[in-house]
Parts: structure tokens; sequence; C-alpha cells
């Protein structure tokens, strides 16, 4: 199918951008990578009047760490050039690691990390990383710049924080602990697919103790946004990580999680998947402390 017909903007600044999203009198879509929006538009599922290309304002392509230590990814830097930044594969390896599951090598050198988030199939890699990592959201429109936690900025399957007249500017992760451990797991039907269900886990190492400090655990493809797992986590939290608290926290991904019934998998399908993708999740997580 062909799309209908639309105007094709590329603004060379984010305040020309905002302005494009505010008009009220054409609907307006933000296209950076395109790699949701392109089929979309093919499908008539989207039908904008006007297209807003971010890709060419400098500012929305800086990769960088600030003052802080936190990483900042501007909404124009691809998903293949996040995973392949050396900083990033040392301060945020679980992000690289969400990054290389994301469908195949052509579609990462044109899909950008914000666009991912903004686009939030709750199925995809980088919302359940977010939330793991505890980003926050940089959005900017005509009332001025706000900031978002990563567990207010989900909001439904293809809904999130970002209101029409707004832009998804950068995403900013903090830095992690020094003892801490990752791990990002899938199941799909096949390469290149979206998940079924996965997990991201981080720990983090008490070494006096030798016990876990602190613990984040995040699904997809559990339910309509990423779901962090509480029960999970205080499964974890002060235990060696071993073979109980491991089976205890799949006990709590079981009872916990409430994901539904498609065309791909039963709601039974993905828990029990997702209970064994954890206990595999935080087995390598620990080891990696």
């Amino acid at each position: 199918m062909k799309p209908t017909s639309f105007d094709y903007t590329v603004p060379s600044t984010v305040g020309e951008a905002v302005a494009l999203l505010a008009d009220e009198e054409r609907e307006a879509k933000v296209v950076a990578g395109g790699q949701s929006l392109i089929p979309m538009l093919n499908m008539r599922l989207a039908r904008p009047e006007v297209l807003v290309d971010i890709s060419r304002i400098p500012e929305l392509g800086r990769l960088r760490v600030d003052e802080s230590g936190s990483l900042r990814v501007g909404a124009a830097v691809r998903q293949a050039r996040a995973a392949a930044d050396t900083e990033v594969r040392g301060g945020w390896p679980l992000l690289a690691a969400a990054i290389e599951h994301i469908g195949h090598p052509q579609i990462r050198n044109r899909g950008t990390v914000c666009g991912s988030l903004a686009h939030h199939d709750p199925a995809a890699e980088l919302p359940t990383a977010a939330l793991a990592l505890d980003a926050r959201f940089v959005i900017t429109g005509p009332r001025g710049t706000r900031t978002v936690a990563a567990e207010d900025f989900f909001v439904a399957t293809f809904a999130t924080a970002v209101e029409a007249d707004e832009l998804l500017t950068e995403v900013v992760f903090p830095p992690l602990p020094a003892d801490h451990g990752w791990a990002f797991e899938e199941l799909t039907r096949r390469h290149g697919d979206f998940a079924t269900v996965g997990v991201a886990v981080v720990l983090e190492r008490d070494a006096a103790a030798g016990a876990v400090r602190s613990a984040r655990v995040v699904f997809s493809g559990a339910g309509p946004v990423p779901v962090r797992l509480p029960g999970a986590e205080e499964a974890l939290v002060g235990s060696d990580a071993g073979e109980e608290p491991r089976a205890a926290a799949a006990r709590a991904a079981l009872a916990g999680l409430t994901p539904s019934d498609d065309v791909h998998a039963t709601a039974e399908y993905r828990r029990e998947g997702a209970a064994h993708l954890l206990v595999r999740a935080c087995t390598t997580a620990w080891e990696r402390c």
C-alpha cells in the first residue's frame, strides 16, 4: 500500500520542530528513523498531514556522558551508534544488549533510541531497558521543557507522556553503581521478532555482606507497559541470589504477572516463560556483579 499525501518538513532547531507540532490546523507526526512510522503510513494506520523530520537538528544528534556521569542520548541518535559506543558499552551494557536484540542490523542502522521509546510497543526492548535503568525523559513543548521519570513515561500501548504538541528531545540514563550486574533475556519465535516475553535485571551487590543490596526486575510483553515486579525484587534483596532466592523470584513472576492471550501466545505460556527467563537472568546478573 501507499501512504496518503502529506507535507514533509525538515526543521533545523527544536523550536521550529515544536512550532510545527503545535500547529492546531494540521496533524503532525515526528520522524527520525522511521522504522515504525513509515510502515504505519504505508498501511494507512497513521495519516498525518505533516511529517516533521528531526534528524538534522544538531543538538538532537548528541550522545554524551555529562558532568554528573549520566548518559544523555539525543532524539536523533541511531540505535546502532549507541550500541557500538564504547562509553555506552562500558557504563550501560544492558542498554547496548537491549539494542542488539532489536530486529536486524538494517533496522538498528536507521532506527533511533528515542524513536523506539516514544513509539512504545510494550513488547519492544528499549522501554523495558529504560525502566530497568531508571531513565529520565526530557520533553520539550510550547510550554517549556519538563523531565519525566521512566515509571511515569509509559502510559499504555503506543502511548506515552509526550503530548501531541511536544517532542521527546533526550533520554538520560543515570550512572550505575560500581558493584552492579545486569542481564537482558528474551523469548522469541525466531531471531529479529518482537519478544513473546522478555526481562531486564539489574542487581547491586553489597561486597561486605556478599548479598544483593538492591534489585530492579522489569518485564516486556507482560502488559500494556513495561512491568516492574517488586515481589521478585524483594525475593532477591538481602540474599546471595542463589537457587532458593531465584526460585522465589520466579514464583513471584508466576503469581504477579497478568499478561494477555493473543495470537502469539497464551497468558500462561508468557508467565511460564517469564519465570524461566528470570531465573536465568538473575544467575547471569549476579555473576556479573
